[in-house]
């Protein structure tokens, strides 16, 4: 379904050159989650940008169904690839309200059946008919993302590109966004790369994974060998235990939290 080649992409030049994204390459098979790995700066959102033309491509290739993409972008790709951003307000225009959000993608696209399709949207990430006429700012934090996702589903892709999306959220909308998206996927047979620099997140969703760190892929795995421990690089070894240890923090103060009450 998709197949990165090589890809590199470039800020600057001179003093101010920044190699974001250093000869990366992976591959992800139709109805598949594939996931990018590593800490903030590691290029891991960058990659999904220059996918769908947000970001430069310097060098490399992008093929979506064995088809090289182009540049610009035309409409064809954007009814195979859609894009859920990492903070769903500031990716949602403040003065439309969510009827107009939805209905925007199907009238660049000339679909018909508008209405039809936006309450069909909502149905499927489990909001009714009556967050049609609300703004983003009414919903709250875990609806927005809902809307954002609809928006993104709504002219049918088959890809959907994650850049973190549920790192803005508290925790328990957390675990229902990702059982949402696992849900879609499955029920949509939709093929998702998502982005995250928590490993657990993409080690729930996604089969295998890519670990990123200054631009360059580290090391290509899969989400059993990393919660088994398997790991072939230093880089990774050292993440999934510093993981761990967070983990054991966490249920050391919500212990003691108990205790005290």
């Amino acid at each position: 379904m998709l197949d990165i080649q090589n890809l590199e992409v470039v800020f600057g030049t001179g003093r101010l050159r920044v190699d974001a994204v250093k000869d990366v390459s992976f591959h992800v098979e139709p109805g598949a989650a594939y996931g990018l790995v590593g800490e903030s700066g590691s290029g891991k959102s960058t990659v999904l940008r220059a996918i769908c033309g947000l970001a430069p491509i310097t060098s490399g290739r992008v093929l979506v169904e064995a088809k090289e993409v182009t540049t610009p972008r035309g409409k064809a790709f954007y009814r195979t690839v859609q894009m859920v951003f990492q903070d769903p307000y500031a990716s949602l225009h403040p003065r439309h309200t969510v009827d107009r959000t939805l209905s925007e993608p199907l009238a660049i696209h000339g679909e018909k059946d508008a209405e039809a399709r936006i309450l069909q949207a909502l149905r499927e990430v489990g909001l009714g008919p009556s967050f049609r006429f609300r703004y983003p700012h009414q919903p709250s934090g875990g609806q927005r993302q809902r809307i954002a996702i609809a928006r993104a589903l709504i002219l049918r892709p088959k890809v959907l590109l994650l850049d973190e999306p549920t790192s803005a959220l508290d925790a328990s909308v957390q675990a229902e966004i990702l059982n949402l998206l696992d849900d879609l996927r499955r029920r949509l047979g939709l093929t998702y790369i998502l982005v995250s620099h928590d490993l657990a997140v993409v080690a729930h969703l996604c089969e295998r994974l890519l670990v990123m760190r200054h631009g360059e892929a580290v090391e290509e795995t899969t989400s059993t060998a990393l919660r088994s421990g398997v790991a072939s690089n230093e880089y990774t070894q050292r993440a999934r235990a510093l993981r761990e240890m967070r983990n054991s923090r966490h249920k050391l103060w919500s212990v003691e939290l108990q205790f005290e009450s």
